[in-house]
């Protein structure tokens, strides 16, 4: 599948406590994605749980599904490998690239960059343990990007099937811009296909991505929080047609749908949560001044109802012209890429 090369393939990346089956099944229903990836599963020495798991592995009607796991400790990353395959899973993945100080702290995530000896025995026992498709998600390394190709070759000599590059080192978290040169250098070096991923930000970038570096398919994570149609612009750039221009009222069905689905899963401060969440990036998208604050004022609401409401006064009027979501980009005079896209939260 991934070795399709007429149109670039489409990953809806994994995105801890964002990628629950009710936003994968939401974003899957709207259309251009190929695979969605869940939240990490964190397995740690104790038992693994298998109805943790299958809480994970909450697939949408008919898309593929990515289950990513996340640990170092070598039986119970094979168990979970078997136990996620018995579930329903199409991949298993291995989470090699969470920057967070508490999975450094546990030599889990990005900290297994560290320690080739120990990851290459981690997949090669995953490997064991799955006829599925088994792929690993890497940083460009931990604090230099020198041993990338070395990393890379690690997990594909063990017997991963294909591999997805973050190219920003662990040190970086996510400052900076992510260095794609790093994703040709890995498609060049390695036999298995490379999914590129990083700072996608617009429609236009996956498929400049893709002609830049090579890779055989990208993924995307932060840009579809942002712009939640960015998967039916890259396809419409791909020859189906004229692509989207989504306006304020589109934002607002967009919170009202995650809330009212995110209602059957979790607790009215959950789903408040997640609106929030959602609202700081798609805040991204409104242009600095007054319009931006006033996406700062939805923040402070208290409630889900009082969110919804406040989005529908103070975004739903906005049209297309007034939101940086253009697929080629540069709509608006604060258009540009990673951190000049200026955070609001």
């Amino acid at each position: 599948g991934l070795e399709e090369r007429s149109a670039v393939r489409l990953l809806l990346a994994p995105m801890e406590g964002l990628t629950h089956p009710a936003f994968r099944a939401l974003m899957a229903e709207r259309g251009g994605i190929g695979v969605v990836c869940t939240e990490f599963v964190r397995i740690t020495r104790a038992p693994v749980s298998l109805k943790l798991l299958r809480r994970h592995v909450g697939k949408p009607a008919g898309m593929p599904l990515s289950v990513q796991v996340m640990g170092n400790d070598l039986d119970n990353m094979a168990e979970a490998t078997e136990l996620v395959t018995a579930a329903g899973a199409d991949v298993v993945d291995i989470n090699l690239g969470c920057p967070a100080p508490k999975a450094v702290r546990k030599g889990v995530g990005s900290a297994l960059l560290r320690d080739r000896a120990l990851l290459g025995r981690l997949v090669t026992v995953m490997r064991e343990r799955t006829h599925l498709p088994l792929s690993a998600k890497i940083r460009a390394g931990f604090d230099d990007a020198s041993a990338v190709v070395d990393i890379a070759r690690t997990v594909q000599d063990a017997g991963a099937d294909f591999i997805t590059v973050h190219p920003r080192r662990r040190t970086d978290f996510y400052r900076g811009v992510a260095d794609w040169r790093i994703i040709e250098r890995l498609q060049r070096a390695l036999t298995i296909p490379v999914v590129g991923n990083g700072d996608a930000w617009y429609a236009a970038d996956a498929l400049r991505m893709r002609a830049e570096t090579g890779c055989v398919a990208v993924m995307v994570g932060r840009p579809a929080l942002r712009n939640p149609w960015i998967f039916l612009q890259i396809e419409a750039l791909q020859g189906a047609g004229e692509p989207l221009r989504t306006s304020g009222r589109d934002l607002v069905a967009h919170l009202d749908e995650l809330a009212r689905r995110c209602g059957e899963a979790f607790s009215e401060r959950g789903v408040l949560g997640q609106l929030k969440e959602a609202l700081v990036y798609l805040g991204r998208a409104v242009p600095p001044g007054e319009l931006r604050e006033g996406v700062r004022a939805i923040l402070r609401e208290a409630t889900v109802e009082a969110v919804l409401e406040a989005s529908a006064r103070r975004i739903g009027s906005l049209d297309a012209a007034q939101l940086d979501l253009a697929a080629e980009g540069g709509a608006l005079e604060s258009s540009g890429r990673v951190d000049q896209l200026r955070d609001i939260a």
